[in-house]
């Protein structure tokens, strides 16, 4: 008789780099399922005051080609502002993943930037 297995746990990888200005997230391929994977990546700026024409830009990349960019005016001058990005990714099983996110800004200062994959189980 096979003894009974039990259900997997769901994958969560994290990337925090703080005010560094790359985030890079490499997930290793799975020889046992086929998985899927909520990616989210986070900015957070602090933004001078005045603005005086501050802008800040979250690029995020899936294995090497551009999938999301945005460069947007700065608000809230002596606070904070950001950019966030979601996608959900199928992987096939043996298949690895790596993402990059990249913060620019002009005038703010990156404050966080974070890149998260969670795994979405399928409903037993």
């Amino acid at each position: 008789m096979k003894p009974a297995t039990s259900p997997p746990k769901p994958e969560l990888w994290r990337c925090d780099v703080g005010s560094g200005s790359v985030a890079v997230l490499d997930i290793p391929g799975s020889l046992e399922r086929h998985r899927t994977f909520d990616i989210d990546a986070s900015l957070l700026v602090r933004v001078p005051q005045p603005l005086d024409g501050a802008w800040h830009a979250l690029t995020v990349e899936l294995d090497g080609k551009q999938k999301w960019s945005r460069r947007i005016a700065s608000n809230s001058p002596g606070q904070t502002d950001g950019l966030d990005y979601h996608c959900r990714i199928e992987l096939a099983r043996g298949r690895a993943l790596r993402i990059r996110a990249v913060a620019a800004v002009g005038g703010p200062a990156v404050q966080h930037l974070a890149v998260e994959a969670r795994e979405e189980l399928p409903d037993s």
